[in-house]
C-alpha cells in the first residue's frame, strides 16, 4: 500500500457510513532500526493547512484557537487501529456522534449559518 496515494485525501466514514471528512494528514511513529508505523490519521482544516505550508498552518491554528478555543486548535486524530476497511472510502470503527470531530461544523452552523437570513 502506498500511503500517500491510497490514504491521503480519501473520504472517511464511520461504522454507520456517516461521512466525517477527508484524510488531511498521517501521523507516523519513528522506530529505531525499523520502518515508520502509521498510528493515526488527521482530519480538519489545520492538518490540511499544515500540508500547504508552515506559515498557513500556524495562521489556521491561531484562527481556530481564537474562534473556538484551545480544544479546536489541533487536528482531529483517529487511531489507525480503528480502521475497518480501506477501499473507495476509509471506514473506521467509530461512532461519529460520540466524538468531537464535527464540533467545528456544529459551531459554524449555530453561530454563523443560522444567523444568515433565509438559512
Amino acid at each position: 500500500m502506498q500511503l500517500l496515494r491510497d490514504i491521503l485525501d480519501k473520504q472517511v466514514v464511520d461504522r454507520e457510513q456517516v461521512k466525517i471528512g477527508k484524510v488531511d494528514g498521517l501521523v507516523a511513529e519513528l522506530r529505531q532500526g525499523k520502518p515508520p508505523r502509521v498510528i493515526a490519521v488527521e482530519l480538519g482544516s489545520i492538518a490540511l493547512a499544515r500540508r500547504l505550508g508552515t506559515r498557513l498552518g500556524r495562521w489556521t491554528t491561531r484562527l481556530a484557537k481564537r474562534l473556538s478555543g484551545k480544544r479546536q486548535a489541533r487536528p482531529h486524530r483517529i487511531a489507525w487501529n480503528k480502521v475497518r476497511d480501506v477501499g473507495v472510502d476509509i471506514e473506521f470503527d467509530i461512532d461519529v456522534r460520540r466524538t468531537k470531530i464535527l464540533a467545528w461544523q456544529h459551531w459554524l452552523r449555530d453561530h454563523v449559518v443560522d444567523r444568515i437570513p433565509g438559512a
